[in-house]
């Protein structure tokens, strides 16, 4: 199945619209967060184990989950919508279903419904050691298409 996701790919256009967007988010950058994979209504974004994203207990911490499921949703949503909009998040639920181990994480957000204002996505967040994938969390997301902010 991921060898089949990594398979369909975006367009070149779309990929460099959705690495431009996700290159611009602080909070991504300071976590250290890299996209992984693009394709049209879904994205991968993973994140490396390193203190700094951490709880108290050595596991990757809850908040730094969610961002990264959050922007993944986003991004995938943002595959489908036209050029000259943006995307925001309405509301996401994230369950944690364990604790989030491995030598990175990471997220999946796939489109399950896009609208013409509204989308839904899954949410999935995975721990990776090697090649052992463990679910560590799942969630659903609603996303709202908007017109591109002018050049600030």
């Amino acid at each position: 199945m991921e060898d089949q996701a990594h398979q369909d790919e975006a367009s070149p256009e779309v990929q460099a619209r959705i690495r431009a967007g996700f290159e611009s988010q602080g909070l991504m950058g300071h976590l250290g967060a890299r996209l992984a994979h693009i394709a049209p209504g879904r994205v991968h974004i993973t994140l490396p184990h390193r203190p700094e994203v951490t709880q108290q207990n050595g596991y990757f911490h809850a908040g730094a989950t969610s961002a990264i499921a959050d922007s993944a949703g986003g991004y995938a949503a943002f595959t489908l919508f036209p050029e000259d909009t943006s995307v925001l998040s309405v509301e996401y639920k994230i369950n944690l279903l364990a604790p989030a181990l491995g030598d990175h994480i990471e997220a999946i957000g796939t489109v399950l419904k896009s609208g013409r204002t509204l989308t839904v996505c899954r949410l999935e967040v995975f721990g990776v050691r090697g090649d052992e994938r463990s679910l560590v969390a799942t969630g659903q997301q609603t996303l709202i298409r908007v017109e591109a902010r002018p050049e600030q």
